[in-house]
């Protein structure tokens, strides 16, 4: 009898693909990994499993390699972690006549433009926005809404170019970069130009059409968005969870989604929760942990149950507070030191602890997903208790960092 495998399109840099290395293996199945660059995922060595090269934005590839592995594997399932090539993933589903996601309403959320145009014509809560291809289309975008606004890729995720322009110069200063040169274009070039909402940040974490929870979280200094903190569940009244997860049923609605996990997240403005985006896919480390510290739900486990056509189990196990702090550099430069993980690891309540680099790494802060050099998750019964276990905990890790000399002058 042939070995059932889990294809996974692409294997995520930010430690996701090895959970869901790991989860497929508990399962019973043998995970593939189809990578266009397999030397930018770091978990193959230690999980002794080899990458397939395979270009992973050619539908017409990754359908060849996956009748060539259905010739020795029984393929029970294909998914990913990536947002860049979870439609694909949807066609694939669809070519094998397997459960997937539905590639269209993947590829119209993942255009935030075409996913605000249908959030607004359902009457879903959103900022005011505008579509600008070049200088003079932000200009004007900014001076009708007003500032301060939010200028990002028109496709994009992990924050990725993504930053708050309080003023004409910041306004000017990020155009020139979006449109210079600087950031990497999957596609054409095109700004979204958004109101700025203001107030307390929240997710909700839905699978299918049910809502798992609803977290909080913020953001280290802007005018970047990197996320420092986040608590799930969060600490919110009864009517303002409803409101938050009606909302939330009314996007998935709104964009045709409603298969496998979505994370959507919102502020808490004067009118109450607006969606800032929808994110049609499983979100990335440490999101998953935190609801499995929270309520004991192994969100990859049961996401992968999902591809394969078997029965998931979201039945909460226990219910905890639980919190992760990531690790933040205030300066770049070369790390010299980073100590204090076991100590921290030790203590009671501490989930996990991660740290990505090791010392003598260079630390570049890109302004988005990639800054955070670690994280740690705490959970306890008590809200005050999981904040104060946590702090502890990072209050334990420290670290140095010596800045890049300066270039002088002749």
């Amino acid at each position: 009898m042939a070995k059932r495998a889990l294809i996974l399109i692409e294997g995520s840099t930010t430690g996701t693909g090895l959970l869901f290395v790991q989860a497929a293996r508990r399962l019973g199945l043998d995970p593939i990994t189809l990578s266009s660059d397999p030397a930018s995922h770091d978990y193959f060595g230690t999980e002794c499993t080899e990458p397939i090269r395979v270009d992973t934005d050619s539908l017409d590839a990754l359908i060849r390699e996956c009748s060539r592995l259905s010739e020795t594997y029984d393929i029970a399932g294909i998914t990913s972690t990536e947002e860049e090539v979870y439609a694909t993933v949807g066609k694939l589903c669809r070519h094998f006549d397997l459960p997937g996601p539905n590639p269209t309403s993947i590829e119209r959320c993942c255009d935030k433009f075409v996913q605000r145009q249908l959030l607004a014509q359902a009457g879903v809560p959103i900022p005011a926005y505008r579509l600008a291809a070049n200088t003079t289309d932000v200009g004007s975008s900014a001076q009708a809404i007003g500032l301060p606004v939010i200028l990002k890729p028109a496709v994009g995720s992990g924050s990725c170019g993504v930053r708050l322009c309080r003023d004409a110069d910041e306004l000017a200063e990020h155009t020139t970069y979006l449109l210079g040169g600087e950031h990497i274009w999957r596609s054409s070039p095109r700004i979204l130009v958004e109101e700025f909402a203001q107030g307390p940040h929240y997710y909700a974490q839905t699978v299918g059409n049910e809502v798992l929870g609803i977290g909080a979280a913020d953001f280290g200094p802007p005018p970047h968005f990197v996320y420092r903190e986040s608590t799930f569940p969060a600490p919110l009244a009864d009517d303002e969870r409803q409101r938050i997860a009606d909302v939330s049923l009314s996007s998935l609605r709104a964009l045709g989604l409603g298969w496998g996990p979505t994370s959507i997240e919102f502020r808490w403005t004067s009118r109450g929760p607006v969606v800032i985006e929808v994110n049609p896919r499983l979100g990335g480390t440490p999101g998953p942990q935190l609801v499995q510290a929270a309520c004991g739900i192994d969100l990859i486990a049961e996401h992968i149950k999902l591809v394969i056509g078997e029965r998931w189990d979201l039945r909460r196990r226990h219910l905890q507070t639980a919190a992760v702090r990531n690790l933040l550099p205030d300066r770049d430069g070369i790390l010299d030191r980073l100590d204090g993980e076991r100590q921290a690891v030790a203590l009671s309540g501490v989930v996990e602890v991660k740290l990505h680099v090791k010392p003598k790494a260079p630390i570049v802060r890109y302004g988005d997903y990639r800054d955070p050099i670690g994280y740690v998750i705490a959970a306890s019964p008590d809200l005050a208790q999981t904040q104060a276990i946590l702090q502890h905990a990072v209050d334990l890790i420290d670290w140095s960092i010596t800045p890049f000399p300066t270039i002088s002058g002749p």
